[in-house]
């Protein structure tokens, strides 16, 4: 029994098998589908899992209830690994409410053609289990547009063991946000499931990965939301995916605020495409004069070998981005064409860009990056663009370390 609080239970479940979140973001150590049961005078479920998952998670809730009905399910976001439990879970229970906003319903009718038992709330709209009243905060596009976060509050909320009594003092009065995919992560949960009874090191990447490929896009939505919920003090942010968040709160909230805000450390990503070496060997004379000239985060991926949900990531952290690759079939570079696309679909803001390029007997590289900067990105351009025939010689050898330095030079300012 995965008690969080007193009446608060954690009954959600881990997938170690997909190795594809969307069928797009590689998962090396899983993912976990959260859901969590408030045991009141009525019963409340916050939030379901993928319906590949419901035998166990019906296991979880029937360990903490029993035969007790469910009476309200709040479906916090419907994507479907988050609701996808939603039309067996009636079956189980036919007389559940299901609890939702407008739009929560609209896209329930179509996925699941779930049209009546539905208690649609509205922002700042609450309901009392009894002990425990919720709050609804509607919060659009964060990262779909059905998207809200349910607050609890109650004195029922006390803390049960002497370990989490010390760490928060005064939990009779705590508040859980039940968040939705906000402040998720990457990475199934190992055996405990509240970040002070873990080693949180693995998270903390898988946060920010999941964070910009998923949410990115969205920081003006996300910060409207932090908005909402300045005034609140969370004690636990429990999120449908990772740990349940405690001694971390303020860390959450704070990588949240600082990515949504496109702010970024002055470390720089270089990133490029390779057919036969000659401009890989460019990337490293410009990571080498970089270095050299005072960067100390520096990271360099081959866009053919890494997948881009690790360079994304890493934009989201650094400031500098330094791209280069080879003129393939009169164009751009197959990879790096498809990495500029993904990266113009995060909207990413105050990057600083610098960019190479080789050929053997067409010029197009070079071009095409900075088409793809001038059009689409809008990062600001430093330096001067490095284009390299057939293979490096002394001229453009200086013409990189040159970029490397211009790049740091503007890190630095």
């Amino acid at each position: 029994m995965k008690e969080i609080i007193k009446n608060i239970y954690y009954v959600g479940v881990n997938d170690r098998n997909k190795t594809l979140f969307e069928g797009l973001w590689p998962l090396p150590n899983g993912v976990s589908y959260n859901a969590y049961l408030i045991n009141d005078e009525k019963v409340c479920l916050i939030d379901t899992v993928e319906v590949d998952f419901f035998i166990p998670f019906l296991e979880n809730i029937r360990e903490v209830i029993g035969d007790r009905p469910i009476d309200y399910v709040v479906v916090n976001h419907m994507e479907p690994d988050h609701s996808g439990s939603l039309a067996l879970l009636r079956q189980f229970y036919p007389n559940i409410q299901i609890v939702g906003n407008k739009k929560t319903f609209d896209m329930m009718a179509g996925f699941y053609k779930l049209t009546d038992g539905l208690h649609e709330v509205k922002n700042g709209d609450a309901l009392s289990l009894g002990n425990h009243e919720l709050q609804f905060v509607l919060t659009p596009m964060v990262h779909w547009p059905e998207t809200m976060m349910t607050l609890c509050k109650s004195g029922e909320c006390r803390v049960e063991s002497v370990e989490l009594a010390t760490a928060h003092s005064n939990a009779e009065d705590a508040t859980i946000l039940f968040s939705g995919d906000a402040f998720g992560c990457f990475g199934a949960l190992n055996g405990a499931f509240i970040d002070e009874q873990m080693n949180c090191d693995t998270f903390w990447l898988e946060m920010v990965r999941y964070y910009s490929n998923i949410v990115g896009k969205y920081g003006t939505p996300v910060q409207m939301a932090l908005k909402k919920l300045a005034g609140v003090k969370v004690d636990y942010i429990c999120s449908t995916h990772g740990p349940v968040w405690h001694e971390n709160v303020e860390k959450v909230i704070g990588i949240y605020d600082q990515l949504s805000r496109y702010e970024a450390e002055p470390g720089l990503v270089i990133c490029y495409g390779t057919m036969y070496g000659n401009t890989e060997r460019a990337a490293e004379v410009i990571a080498r004069s970089a270095a050299e000239a005072g960067v100390k985060n520096i990271v360099m991926y081959n866009v053919s070998k890494t997948h881009h949900s690790y360079i994304i990531r890493d934009l989201f952290r650094y400031k500098g981005l330094i791209v280069g690759a080879p003129t393939y079939n009169t164009g751009l570079y197959h990879e790096m064409n498809v990495l500029l696309d993904e990266l113009s679909q995060k909207d990413i803001k105050g990057r600083l860009f610098g960019w190479f390029g080789s050929y053997s007997w067409a010029s197009k590289a070079v071009s095409e990056i900075q088409k793809w900067n001038d059009e689409r990105l809008h990062y600001d351009a430093v330096g001067t663009p490095v284009e390299i025939k057939q293979a490096l010689n002394s001229e453009t050898i200086a013409q990189c370390e040159a970029l490397g330095r211009a790049m740091a030079e503007a890190l630095k300012k």
